[in-house]
């Protein structure tokens, strides 16, 4: 059975870091193209950051400042988030596109002073 976990979702002062962490279970997140999105309150959940094979891409929003890797022997995959905004304030979603999709169920980042 297909199921992501993420997790590392927290409170933060700008200009602060996280480590987002997502879990992968039934599959091996290396042979997919792994990606991050996030999502604000009434507005569509939009593309950070994927990896795929040794490629990433990010979203303009996110680079420089967010980086995307892979654990293969763990089976997980992170987002470090650096220099933190209040706009990067939204729900973080991992995202296996595998078959149809499959997402996690989200975690929270919250930056504020």
């Amino acid at each position: 059975q297909v199921q992501l976990v993420e997790s590392g979702g927290g409170v933060v002062q700008p200009g602060g870091s996280l480590r987002l962490s997502c879990a992968a279970f039934g599959f091996t997140v290396k042979t997919y193209a792994m990606r991050w999105y996030r999502q604000i309150p009434e507005k569509e959940r939009e593309w950070v950051a994927t990896i795929q094979s040794e490629s990433t891409g990010y979203a303009d929003s996110a680079k420089g400042r967010f980086t995307i890797s892979r654990d293969n022997f763990k089976n997980m995959v992170y987002l470090q988030m650096d220099n933190l905004k209040p706009e990067d304030t939204a729900i973080y979603y991992c995202y296996a596109a595998k078959g149809g999709g499959y997402w996690g169920p989200g975690t929270r980042v919250t930056v504020s002073s």
